[in-house]
């Protein structure tokens, strides 16, 4: 059932809104920091003040305007939700570290305001009830987000931006395509059922048109072989890396994908033109050939940037396999990976920071000058190599079954392999940080400074990465569980039998 309501307006307008008041008296750190901190915190409020009317099967829908039949719609189904839910509370937490870590940065006032504008665009992508608001809040994405990218305003900071630009507007190029084509084959470009074309629309341009779109979803989402922006953007600050990795551009190619498969084509459609093992071996190629590649990187947020590369076509693979369990592990990775990717982005931030060490290579006795940001650490990444009884396994778990159930074992070797790979590059970062033997250069890098009166770092660096861990610990139990409240699966589950 829908209902009109405002509240899918507010997190947009309150990230909006911070934007304009950060852009106009953000020079001053004290409004620039309640700005950026109250509009993340009605956002999340307004966010989860949706859940329970979802939970009682009730659609959220505002209509903002309509101009010649096109009209921008927010309509907060559970997908959208489960992505809201994410964005909202990671733009709170990680809103904080930024304001610890970028205290000495320049440009403050800059970052912050398109930090907002980022997540003003992330929120119009989880609510869009049609193709054509999805496709402006989408781009709009791409062009705020660059700022950002660039903001070390060095050479390789530009080319990264440049690089970034290509690739997202390109892919933005084709998408755009596809959305004109499917409006004058169907003429209906709403997200709102579980499928907009059907076989009688030629199967020829079905499938060229899901390449088409696979396209436009895939370079955010990190699809090999159009990631190529994505390690390159690591010059960026950390704050950045998060956002990018954590939050709100590769979520939300993930999340186009996801709509893709069940409100762009749907299930039965995607299994009658064979798209949904076509998806899942490219996937499959992405998840396994990135965890090879990051083998090879010795630069931390190289490594965990092919990582995310990788993690995020468990996304992809869970839609593919066209299955209802897949689907609920694929619904599970966006909180998953977002909040124990992000623990591991603040945590190697935390780490360049207060030592100036950025590769794997001189991490050796970490965990005795950063025990807390180690064991932070450490947990993120048995959450990414799906140990129990942390959310990665639960996500491994939820895909696998989904394998066995589209007959498919094939691609539980796969999880299989990928969980080795994982392990293989994870596993020497926490052993150097809490076991290796240190040199006498080394430990003059690990000795603490005596004049600092603080835990490692400062608070508001070292809280949110607190935070994202226990998250990563109880996600596990308490959102993949259907029969819990304000449980993701239930949401998932909600969304497959009709509450979409």
């Amino acid at each position: 059932m829908e209902i009109n309501s405002i509240l899918p307006v507010i997190p947009i307008v309150a990230a909006g809104l911070a934007a304009i008041g950060i852009w106009i008296n953000g020079d001053k750190a004290f409004w620039r920091n309640l700005w950026s901190t109250v509009a993340s915190v009605v956002a999340f409020l307004a966010v989860i003040s949706m859940v329970p009317a979802a939970l009682d099967h009730k659609i959220h829908v505002a209509n903002i305007l309509n101009m010649g039949g096109l009209t921008l719609t927010l309509r907060v189904d559970d997908l959208g939700l489960v992505f809201g839910m994410v964005s909202s509370s990671m733009w709170l937490l990680v809103n904080i570290y930024a304001i610890g870590y970028m205290e000495h940065e320049h440009a403050k006032q800059r970052f912050f305001a398109f930090f907002a504008l980022s997540m003003f665009s992330a929120f119009g992508i989880a609510f869009a009830e049609n193709l054509f608001a999805f496709f402006i809040f989408y781009e709009m994405l791409s062009l705020c987000t660059y700022p950002l990218v660039v903001h070390e305003e060095t050479e390789e900071a530009m080319k990264a931006g440049t690089k970034y630009l290509i690739y997202t507007l390109g892919g933005g190029g084709c998408l755009l395509i596809a959305i004109i084509i499917t409006y004058f084959v169907t003429g209906n470009i709403s997200l709102d059922s579980a499928g907009i074309f059907s076989i009688s629309d030629g199967t020829g341009l079905l499938r060229a048109l899901f390449f088409l779109y696979l396209i436009g979803f895939g370079v955010k989402a990190g699809i090999m072989p159009m990631h190529q922006w994505l390690p390159s953007a690591m010059v960026a600050p950390t704050p950045v890396s998060t956002l990018l990795h954590a939050v709100a551009v590769v979520k939300a190619g993930a999340f186009g994908i996801l709509r893709l498969v069940y409100n762009i084509y749907g299930v039965d459609l995607m299994a009658k033109l064979d798209l949904g093992t076509v998806l899942a071996f490219i996937a499959s190629f992405t998840i396994v050939t990135a965890s090879i590649i990051a083998l090879r990187q010795d630069n931390l947020k190289r490594r965990l940037a092919y990582s995310t590369i990788g993690q995020l076509s468990y996304i992809v693979l869970g839609a593919a396999l066209l299955a209802p369990a897949a689907a609920i592990g694929a619904m599970v990775h966006i909180a998953n990976h977002a909040f124990t990717k992000g623990t591991l982005f603040m945590c190697a931030g935390i780490i360049a920071e207060e030592t100036g060490v950025k590769n794997i290579s001189q991490l050796n006795g970490m965990g005795r000058r950063l025990p807390l940001t180690m064991t932070a650490f450490t947990i993120g990444a048995f959450g990414m190599i799906g140990m129990p009884p942390l959310a990665g396994f639960m996500t491994k778990w939820y895909l696998g079954v989904g394998a066995g159930q589209s007959h498919q074992p094939i691609f539980i070797m796969v999880l299989v392999t990928s969980s080795i790979l994982n392990a293989i590059y994870f596993l020497p970062i926490i052993y150097r940080a809490f076991f290796a033997k240190t040199t006498e250069q080394e430990d003059k890098v690990l000795k603490r400074p005596k004049d600092r009166l603080r835990i490692e770092t400062v608070w508001m660096m070292l809280v949110p990465i607190m935070a994202t861990t226990a998250v990563s610990l109880v996600l596990g139990i308490f959102t993949t569980a259907p029969g819990l409240p304000m449980s993701i699966a239930k949401l998932a589950t909600a969304f497959l039998v009709g509450g979409k």
